[in-house]
């Protein structure tokens, strides 16, 4: 078991198979304390590490400076009101309008396995693979229950941690902040890293120093949304994708979040993670018990690539579920940048026979098939065929695209409503919105307020309803909005603080449903994008349209800063029409593919009326998908060069986890006059093994290839782009 509790010293050590993180309590009152994360330790004896020999001493040996004890103790969960004054997990208020809470330690239990959280997404595992820490605290004076449950994975380097708070005492209880996770460390000496960006360019790594005062990332728009990412990561100034170390932390929610760095008075640092506080007061009635949501934390001794393939391992095998977990995905082709809404059963039907044709496996047909949807001013919320447009009906559409060979996928957006639409003019109360406010509008429609059963159950039925009436192998959930105006006709106005987290806990339960009701479905999220590409979605579906900009280039930053987080075979990406439809840009049909191979491949464009050339390249990169997607969707990913770095060129690599091949995408960004290759250092090998480049037939060592290199791959022009791949032949 990877957990044990030494009494004596009144420690926690928590072992995975290369990290220790260690807890223990303090004083007669058993304060809880963080005391090391790091490198796996042989030895638990570190109680020193937490200064408790030096003043202020503990509260039970000089009581008159508790305070100053407060503010410098490593909390392993912080609160709020008695002395610590810098950033704490836990605030609440008392029916009388009190905000103080202190916790101390009252029991514990180790286990074998890992619980499920109620109604949240979390990781999973089995008993022979994690073992799990409750630390049970109480305030005595609120007569409030607080459980810190820790899950360590004995075969990947991560720790998970949940809270569950419960309200013991006859009188109510509010939460005005519950975060999930407090990591101490010692020192101010970090680059913390962030992901931000915006729609169209999410995702871009953010590295900067850390210094005194609190740095963060933060939603506050209901989703975990286009300009910042649920995740923070920590690192020694000089660390690299391969040396330095690294703590992380990821948090696995889709909605409102914090991500915070502090550094603080005596040069330390903390960090939490959890819920958005702001617009957040959850009332907590007697007997009552609120689960905060998981946060997934990794540290590294070899940089941000063995932190990446932490994570990564860790959402393949403990958060993605269902059938396609670790299947293949069908190479799809959608129809958005192809026609738009200008649609009908026989332009459908034109694009899957050419497409059929080339090996493309399944015909999405996005949106536009509903209510009186010629645009985006209606119909949200209409979730019925328009059969003037679809002539036959949908049954008619999928059957003849089945009898190509080919699978079906459809578009729902549905936790909107258009002005514009029956359910709206039925239900106007089912908006999130506030009385006697004029409500605000985006993208034309506004959003509904999904933490209420009863429009749950019409808008899942609904769908439920064209699901069944059809071959649907394969739907794309989408958000296009955030959430703002929030009020909620069903809350009064003491719970009207919780409408952002019951509206995610009422999404995950629609998409619980349908992934239980239809457990064959390839469910793809999307919101707008990528504004809710994070871990929670994970646990729904196994893949996530990465961003609605599909130019090549750009991909590069958007899919290098999700990678450093999330497997590559979670990235939905795809091979677009050119000039690209955001940004305009030219790039060469064959660079539009390698870029795509990254992620779960398919296409997005009308492949009747593209150039012949780029048409006639399809069944090539089909079977270059099927080549190669068992390797890019569980290997290793080794990032070599970064084009958001260097401004010239991107590398990247993935390796086969038993060394038996790899493949390398070069892409050459912009072409310098006059250069000769350049020599890319491979990683992941085995040294001692030879190595064939499958095109160039030349042989190397595995050390040769790792410490020496490999030249890059002959490109001509901007934008170009060639794969390597290297396979084992010997030891």
């Amino acid at each position: 078991m990877g957990i044990k509790y030494f009494e004596e010293e009144k420690v926690f050590k928590l072992d995975s198979k290369g990290v220790s993180y260690v807890i223990a309590l303090v004083d007669e009152e058993q304060f809880v304390g963080h005391a090391y994360f790091g490198k796996k330790l042989s030895d638990h004896h570190v109680r020193h590490l937490m200064r408790l020999n030096e003043g202020p001493l503990v509260p039970s040996k000089n009581n008159r400076d508790r305070a100053a004890f407060g503010d410098a103790f490593p909390f392993e969960y912080s609160t709020h009101g008695v002395g610590d004054f810098r950033e704490s997990c836990l605030k609440v208020r008392t029916s009388r309008g009190h905000e103080a809470c202190s916790l101390v330690y009252v029991s514990h239990k180790i286990y074998t396995g890992k619980p499920a959280l109620a109604g949240l997404p979390a990781t999973f595992g089995k008993e022979d693979e994690c073992s799990t820490l409750e630390l049970t605290c109480i305030d005595p004076v609120l007569k409030l229950e607080v459980t810190l449950v820790y899950s360590v994975f004995e075969d990947n380097d991560a720790i998970t941690r949940s809270v569950r708070i419960k309200n013991t005492a006859k009188e109510d209880i509010f939460l005005e902040k519950a975060l999930s996770a407090c990591l101490q460390l010692d020192g101010l000496d970090y680059d913390y890293i962030t992901l931000h960006g915006s729609w169209a360019r999410e995702r871009h790594i953010d590295r900067r120093p850390l210094s005194h005062g609190k740095h963060s990332a933060s939603s506050l728009r209901g989703e975990s949304s286009h300009q910042d990412q649920p995740f923070i990561a920590l690192t020694t100034p000089s660390a690299t994708q391969d040396f330095g170390e690294v703590y992380a932390m990821n948090f696995v929610y889709s909605g409102n979040f914090l991500a915070q760095a502090e550094g603080c008075q005596f040069d330390t640092t903390r960090v939490v993670m959890g819920i958005n506080p702001e617009n957040f007061c959850w009332k907590l009635a007697s007997g009552d018990e609120f689960i905060c949501p998981e946060v997934a934390m990794v540290y590294s001794d070899a940089g941000l690539g063995k932190m990446t393939r932490t994570f990564h391992d860790l959402y393949r095998n403990h958060l993605i579920r269902g059938e396609y977990k670790d299947k293949k995905r069908p190479i799809l082709i959608n129809n958005w940048e192809a026609t738009y809404f200008d649609f009908n059963t026989d332009k459908l039907l034109a694009i899957a026979k050419e497409a059929s044709s080339l090996g493309i496996e399944m015909l999405v047909m996005d949106d536009g098939w509903f209510g009186r949807r010629s645009d985006d001013n209606s119909s949200l919320g209409d979730w019925q065929v328009n059969e003037e447009k679809l002539s036959g009906g949908l049954s008619h559409l999928v059957e003849e695209v089945n009898k190509l060979g080919m699978k079906f996928g459809i578009w729902f957006e549905p936790e909107m409503v258009s002005p514009d639409s029956d359910l709206y003019r039925a239900h106007p109360d089912w908006a999130i919105q506030i009385p006697d406010r004029t409500a605000t509008l985006c993208r034309n429609q506004y959003v509904l307020d999904i933490s209420r059963k009863e429009v749950r159950d019409t808008v899942y039925n609904m769908i439920k309803s064209v699901l069944s009436s059809a071959n649907i192998e394969y739907v794309k959930w989408d958000m296009n909005r955030p959430l703002c105006d929030l009020g909620s006709f069903a809350l009064d106005a003491e719970h009207q603080g919780e409408l952002s987290h019951r509206y995610m806990l009422g999404v995950y339960e629609l998409q619980e449903r349908l992934i239980s009701d239809f457990p064959h479905l390839l469910l793809e999220n999307c919101s707008g994008g990528g504004a809710r590409f994070d871990a929670g979605m994970l646990y729904y579906s196994p893949q996530i349209w990465c961003s609605d900009d599909t130019d090549a280039i750009e991909r590069l930053s958007i899919q290098e800063g999700t990678s450093l987080i999330y497997p590559l075979c979670s990235m939905g990406a795809h091979v677009s029409d050119c000039p690209n439809h955001t940004v305009g840009r030219r790039t060469p049909f064959s660079t539009r593919g390698h870029v795509a191979l990254a992620g779960t491949f398919g296409y997005e464009l009308d492949v009747t009326r593209i150039p012949a050339e780029d048409r006639g390249m399809i069944p090539s990169q089909v079977a270059m998908y099927h080549k190669y997607n068992d390797l890019v969707r569980t290997g290793d990913y080794y990032r070599i060069a970064n084009y958001s770095e260097n401004h010239q060129y991107d590398c990247w690599e993935v390796a086969a986890k038993d060394g038996s091949e790899i493949l390398i995408t070069y892409v050459e960004v912009l072409r310098r006059a006059n250069f000769k290759t350049r020599t890319l250092r491979l990683k992941g090998l085995d040294p001692n093994a030879v190595y064939e480049n499958e095109e160039t037939k030349e042989q190397f060592t595995g050390d040769v290839l790792m410490y020496g290199g490999v030249q890059s791959p002959e490109t001509w022009g901007d934008f170009s782009s060639r794969l390597m791949h290297f396979i084992k032949i010997s030891k």
